[in-house]
């Protein structure tokens, strides 16, 4: 082969594989997008970019500064394609959604229903479905450009780790799809409310306020910190959590800190009624004791120890009362349940669970062990 034809080969495979290449300075990295519902309608999409190294992220078109780290640009439209089209255009970059890392959605916009918005992040591979989903309580409701204070003050990964704290929900758009189209079960995400900083009144602030319940896209309703705890024992998924107590005759209350704890759900057959049973183990320590009892009394501490369980056994049965006659909607997976253990009959109740779920049996057991009592000796009242 000529010299000739070796340079017009080397040509063509130096050529060949980067004609299409994106360069890193021509990418818009996405960190973090929160969904609202605006008073006509519309979607209103915030999307928190991060800045480039080289600059402060100075911002036009729709766009606001946050710090050197991020910038957060906005748009609106009647669907979620028409809105990131929208988007696009706002930024002179390409916009890259492989890095975000979570997903906030108004507490209107989930009531009012989020299917056809979602729809994009299933059909559109650029997306990343290992992000976290959670619902930000509206309060007042006066929540106009709220959203886009959120990502403002709240950095995508400071929020990713309010969702892995171990006692609060931690749910993907992966997860949230599944239960969505899962026999027998229902979404729960985690819930994040602002509240007014005590240092700046006109800064808010946001924490985990519980979790938020959902009927296949949309949202039923709000769970509070306590029946969140309730609702990770029962699926097994808390690493965590804190029980108080009154015991019966004394003043004051005692406190528990959960460490090892352990939730199953048990079907059991009865021909007229959807019967089930939950078991709850917990082991931990005493944190609080602010009764006058001497907890070095073994007498006292069955007391105590029984007290715990009473009250966790009525934390779970507030919770369990929420779901199943309030908002009527299978959150645990109760009716998973009998599908994997008889799904004979879950051929038979499928159809008609969500009246059958409401009027099921649920006994609940809980059994506490007390490893120690920490630094908590007799009360300092005594």
């Amino acid at each position: 082969m000529s010299l000739f034809k070796y340079i017009i080969l080397l040509v063509f495979f130096f050529l060949s594989g980067c004609w299409d290449r994106t360069e890193m300075n021509d990418i818009a990295f996405v960190t973090a997008t929160a969904l609202d519902l605006a008073d006509n309608g519309n979607i209103i999409c915030y999307l928190q970019i991060a800045a480039p190294t080289t600059s402060k992220g100075g911002v036009s078109g729709g766009g606001s500064s946050n710090n050197q780290n991020s910038y957060v640009i906005f748009a609106e439209g009647k669907t979620g394609n028409e809105v990131h089209q929208k988007l696009q255009k706002k930024s002179s970059h390409s916009l890259f959604y492989s890095h975000r890392s979570v997903v906030f959605i108004s507490e209107r916009l989930a009531r009012h229903g989020t299917e056809n918005l979602l729809d994009i992040f299933t059909h559109d591979p650029r997306n990343r479905l290992k992000a976290y989903i959670m619902v930000v309580k509206d309060g007042d409701g006066k929540n106009e450009r709220k959203m886009e204070s959120l990502l403002k003050e709240i950095p995508s990964e400071v929020a990713k780790e309010l969702q892995l704290s171990g006692d609060d929900v931690a749910v993907t758009l992966r997860d949230f799809f599944i239960s969505s189209d899962s026999e027998g079960v229902q979404p729960v995400v985690g819930l994040i409310e602002p509240e007014i900083d005590s240092n700046h009144e006109h800064r808010q602030i946001y924490k985990v306020a519980g979790a938020g319940v959902f009927k296949g896209y949309k949202l039923s309703g709000l769970l509070d910190v306590n029946e969140t705890l309730a609702f990770m024992w029962v699926t097994d998924k808390l690493k965590y959590g804190r029980i108080t107590a009154n015991v019966p005759q004394s003043s004051g209350e005692v406190g528990m800190m959960l460490i090892h704890t352990k939730g199953k759900i048990i079907t059991q057959n009865a021909k007229d009624s959807v019967q089930f049973k939950i078991k709850l183990e917990g082991q931990g320590s005493l944190v609080e004791n602010t009764s006058a009892l001497d907890i070095t009394d073994p007498d006292n501490m069955k007391r105590i120890k029984k007290a715990l369980e009473d009250a966790a056994k009525k934390q779970v049965q507030d919770f369990l009362s929420k779901i199943q006659k309030k908002y009527q909607v299978d959150s645990v997976g109760f009716g998973q349940e009998v599908y994997k253990n008889n799904p004979n009959q879950w051929e038979a109740l499928k159809d008609q669970w969500d009246r059958h779920f409401p009027e099921a049996e649920i006994s609940i057991e809980v059994h506490l062990a007390l490893k120690g009592a920490g630094m908590v000796h007799s009360s300092f009242y005594e």
